[in-house]
């Protein structure tokens, strides 16, 4: 059996694909696996912010494309980045074990923490669900749009005279650059984005042989987290251009689950936890959505 597993082609995207199938091989080591690199429009466009060009989708269309075309059997994306719901005909396996879910700060030499930063400090970011939370903390920020993997967004502090920027822990553990994080955002400071830190790995309905082979990296606490987080990025119907984040803590058969929304302009910020049972994660990932949307509408009118 033979297995062609698509993929971009970043560092941090070929470095989660070999892993999982690494993991794999463990378990299947008759199976051949190829790598197949697919660009996509997101890789593309480098020198336009997210919110200007389109959604979470330009990082993933095309490689779902070649998925349905069956020119590739499964496709490995870091699941923060993936849209609320998927194309007819596409689902996901199971959800490996989530790495770190947290946000992290890189700073110049000289400064270890988001306190020791001078008034006024320019730090870069991608989004506006970082910005926004950072600039409740220190509204002195000068925070300013970035893009890139993530060698090149760290670059950017000496080529753009950054006093930071500010990146998710799991890429740049998993990357092998760990070393390189000046100081953790707690997620009480900084929510993290919805499933950051799981991958998500697609495949075609239909498909039960490659579903089956890949059973053996699911990880159960993982899948629930993931499935309440992403429960409630559907309810809010959430993208890119607004503050959107999640996290689900689980407790034996209990889960509680914690979601932020805001407006484009973060001049408003929601943050509302609520409990249920870990069977029913992903509606009361809804649930939640609903209750932040109820509230917003409120404070809107």
């Amino acid at each position: 059996m033979k297995i062609i597993v698509g993929s971009r082609g970043s560092n941090l995207a070929l470095t989660q694909t070999n892993w999982v199938i690494s993991e794999l091989k463990k378990h299947h080591p008759n199976i051949e696996f190829e790598v197949k690199i697919i660009k996509t429009k997101g890789d593309l466009i480098q020198n336009v912010s997210l919110d200007k060009i389109g959604d979470k989708g330009l990082f993933v269309k095309e490689i779902e494309q070649q998925l349905l075309d069956k020119k590739i059997d499964i496709a490995v994306h870091s699941m923060k980045d993936m849209p609320s719901s998927l194309p007819e005909g596409l689902k996901f396996a199971g959800v490996p074990k989530r790495e770190d879910i947290r946000d992290v700060l890189i700073l110049k030499e000289g400064y270890n923490s988001l306190d020791d930063l001078p008034e006024g400090a320019k730090i870069g970011s991608g989004s506006k669900r970082r910005k926004y939370q950072l600039l409740k903390h220190r509204p002195d920020l000068n925070i300013v749009p970035i893009r890139g993997n993530i060698e090149t967004r760290m670059k950017k502090i000496e080529d753009e005279n950054l006093y930071g920027v500010i990146l998710a822990a799991a890429g740049l553990k998993r990357a092998g650059l760990e070393e390189k994080i000046s100081c953790y955002l707690d997620i009480d400071t900084v929510i993290p984005a919805p499933a950051q830190g799981a991958l998500g790995i697609e495949i075609r309905k239909g498909d039960p042989k490659v579903e089956e082979v890949l059973d053996c990296i699911k990880d159960e606490a993982s899948q629930i987290q993931v499935s309440a987080e992403r429960g409630f990025l559907d309810g809010i119907n959430g993208s890119c251009h607004i503050p959107i984040g999640a996290y689900c803590m689980v407790n034996g058969e209990n889960i509680s689950l914690t979601g932020l929304y805001g407006d484009e302009e973060g001049k408003k910020l929601i943050t509302k936890t609520i409990e249920g049972k870990k069977s029913e994660a992903r509606e009361l990932g809804i649930e939640l959505a609903k209750l932040i949307s109820k509230e917003f509408e409120f404070y809107e009118g």
